[in-house]
């Protein structure tokens, strides 16, 4: 085998998908990541299609269906709390729904013991060499790879290293949000969730692990600004700013954020890159080809890649230049796809007072035209635009999941 050591950055769902994949084949994964954990809380995302077939490969639905969160009724309010319209059980929940922390949890059980990790560090520069990648790390040691794969999300420090600054390759879809728990405060029933929405700004709150939680959500239309994606601190402050004086639930919403330790806050964009490679470093899901929560399609596609980088890397027996490009050719489409879903996002975060009326009158017909089942039918189109073939396994170790 040409290739034996593979660093992957990034420990939430890419990357230790990645790493399964990895062991399995006869490789020797390194996961570097830089929390002191894996990261917890995080908003609800859901599979469709061919990752449900993947997930079936790893073996791992059973125990992911046991945290699962199947969202309810989706009931859009006005400021008084009176329904406006409304959304079957599941709308927007694909055949599998879980929360981001949930399933990073259940993939990090699934590859531990055969998987290196390396929490509380960061990858601080790379040299490619003709044998190996020469890494340095933030704690002032170095190590040698035979590949790095960038699985670090949105905001790549792979890529930014190995490809240049980031503003290359995104493409803001005029939107920022922000998602964090709280308690149940609403008292809302069967995982149900409300939306309420004014002019270029939206909030949302849904029940969530069988009704003892909730997922607040805040969203608001801006052209792209500079801000800190790591000082939360300061990230609070513009959601404090941004509905300061809004109506219905936003008030509390906004005491509960306080106390949040799991707020996530980042613009809605997507990642455009002619390519994915550069000689021995790739870059795996959002690092790449981010197609933005819009598209509800990101875990998807990064569980996906994940397998058929992997499979491809075991049938180039690890010669990584071939299976690079094997997997690009494989993705690509699916990707194209899957960021093209998420056009139409100021639908959702009407900036004009015609938009936001129209928007109203489109959630009230929905649940009564043919265009409901369209928007079930057409992210599973999406969904099945790739297919996946079998790898074959070398080893099949026994997983033993401890999640408490």
């Amino acid at each position: 085998m040409k290739t034996k050591t593979i660093l992957i950055s990034g420990a939430s769902v890419a990357g230790p998908a990645l790493a399964f994949w990895l062991s399995r084949y006869g490789f020797k994964p390194t996961i570097v990541e830089r929390s002191p954990a894996i990261r917890q809380g995080g908003y609800a995302i859901d599979f469709r299609g061919v990752a449900m077939e993947v997930l079936e490969k790893m073996d791992i639905v059973k125990e992911i269906k046991k945290h699962e969160t199947r969202a309810g009724k989706i009931t859009i309010v006005d400021k008084h709390n009176r329904k406006l319209a409304s959304m079957p059980d599941g709308f927007t929940s694909g055949e599998l729904e879980i929360l981001r922390g949930d399933l990073a949890n259940v993939f990090y059980e699934a590859t531990k013991e055969n998987t290196e990790y390396i929490f509380d560090n960061s990858i601080s520069s790379m040299q490619q060499t003709s044998n190996g990648v020469e890494v340095a790390f933030s704690n002032g040691e170095s190590r040698k790879f035979d590949l790095v794969i960038g699985a670090d999300g949105l905001h790549s420090n792979v890529s930014a290293l190995a490809f240049g600054d980031e503003q290359k390759f995104h493409h803001h879809l005029g939107i920022y949000f922000a998602v964090f728990t709280t308690s149940n405060f609403m008292d809302l029933k069967d995982m149900a969730g409300h939306y309420y929405g004014t002019l270029g700004k939206r909030t949302g709150i849904f029940s969530v692990r069988k009704d003892t939680k909730a997922q607040a959500s805040f969203y608001f239309a801006s052209p792209k600004f500079d801000y800190s994606y790591r000082d939360i601190n300061a990230q609070k402050q513009i959601i404090r700013e941004k509905f300061a004086g809004e109506q219905w639930q936003i008030p509390q919403m906004l005491q509960h954020m306080e106390e949040a330790t799991d707020f996530y806050f980042d613009s809605v964009s997507q990642v455009r890159m002619d390519r994915w490679s550069n000689d021995r470093i790739a870059l795996l899901g959002d690092a790449g080809y981010c197609a933005s929560p819009m598209s509800g399609m990101g875990t998807s596609m990064a569980v996906t890649g994940a397998y058929i980088l992997a499979g491809e890397l075991k049938e180039a027996d690890g010669d990584y230049s071939i299976a690079f490009a094997r997997y690009e050719e494989k993705m690509r489409p699916f990707v194209t796809a899957a960021q093209k879903m998420a056009e139409g996002a100021e639908w959702f975060v009407p900036t004009t007072r015609f938009k936001l009326w129209m928007s109203r009158q489109i959630w009230k017909i929905l649940p009564h035209t043919p265009w409901k089942n369209m928007m079930i039918e057409m992210p599973m189109k999406v969904a099945t635009t790739i297919k996946v073939k079998d790898y074959g396994l070398e080893q099949k170790p026994e997983m033993v999941y401890n999640l408490g």
